[in-house]
């Protein structure tokens, strides 16, 4: 049977089951899509843990090169149709529920401990494509890779240069804690049904240490998010505002640090940002 398919998935969902603009559920048409992802993460001593299989195309690809697949849904109603299309695979294991809620680390202790390696692979919806990717790198999970299918202008943004226009806060965390990087695109008729945007695969190779040190890992998230929260401002003006720190003790800082009073946030590589968290340390400021 193959899935990448809008006849097959509209065989398979019939009249009991809808998609659900809420869930983010636009399935692949392209069957050309899941094997490029299943072979840029997985080998036959990889467990793979997959988040929404949907009707479960990626996850007949994992399969195919996977030691083993766990697969998280949270949709019930997708049920009836995965024991359908994953029933002859020996080596995928279904568990429905929240990705966010659940006990990541304890299920990979739990299902994968006979892998040598632990990936992540996904198409992930867009709604939740920055909180599932932030859990999975801030729970220090036993994972090397992370491959997801994410909006174009997502991975733009989780995969630009620090330093670069395109750089968010996002961006920072995400170097914080892996080397990223854009596979390829996909387009919106890749779907059905098709989203308003296209998407891209991207990968990240999760690190075994941050390449840079800070003080406290906590205030260092809080210092990124508030260097980010209005773009438009410089990074004196936001920075003072939203920690509530005096604008001539932050000045100082930047000084000290060889920065302008008028740099903005997205021109600061990663070395800055960590050497500006940790003076506000030092000096008792943040």
């Amino acid at each position: 049977m193959e899935l990448a398919s809008a006849a097959t998935i509209k065989k398979l969902m019939g009249d009991d089951v809808f998609f659900k603009k809420s869930l983010g559920q636009n399935f692949l048409i392209d069957k050309t899509v899941c094997p490029r992802m299943a072979e840029a993460v997985a080998d036959e001593n990889t467990g793979v843990l997959e988040i929404g299989p949907g009707i479960g195309v990626l996850t007949r690809e994992l399969s195919a090169v996977a030691k083993k697949v766990v697969t998280i849904e949270i949709d019930r109603s997708l049920e009836k149709i995965l024991k359908t299309t994953l029933s002859d695979l020996q080596n995928v294991e279904v568990i429905f529920g929240d990705a966010m809620k659940l006990d990541l680390s304890a299920l990979i202790k739990e299902h994968f401990a006979d892998c040598s390696r632990v990936c992540v692979c996904a198409n992930l919806p867009y709604y939740i494509t920055s909180p599932i990717i932030m859990k999975l790198l801030e729970s220090r999970l036993p994972i090397e890779d992370i491959v997801v299918m994410v909006q174009k202008e997502a991975a733009e943004r989780l995969c630009a240069e620090v330093s670069s226009r395109e750089a968010g806060a996002v961006t920072v965390a995400v170097a914080y804690y892996a080397e990223s990087e854009i596979l390829f695109g996909v387009g919106r008729d890749s779907f059905m049904p098709p989203p308003k945007v296209d998407s891209a695969v991207i990968k990240l190779s999760v690190l075994s240490e941050p390449p840079v040190s800070v003080p406290d890992e906590a205030k260092f998230f809080a210092l990124v998010k508030a260097c980010f929260a209005q773009r438009r401002k410089t990074l004196l003006n936001t920075v003072s505002s939203t920690l509530h720190i005096e604008k001539s003790q932050l000045a100082e800082v930047l000084r000290e640090l060889d920065l302008p009073e008028t740099v903005r946030a997205e021109k600061l590589t990663l070395k800055e940002i960590s050497a500006l968290s940790k003076l506000l340390h030092d000096k008792n400021i943040f």
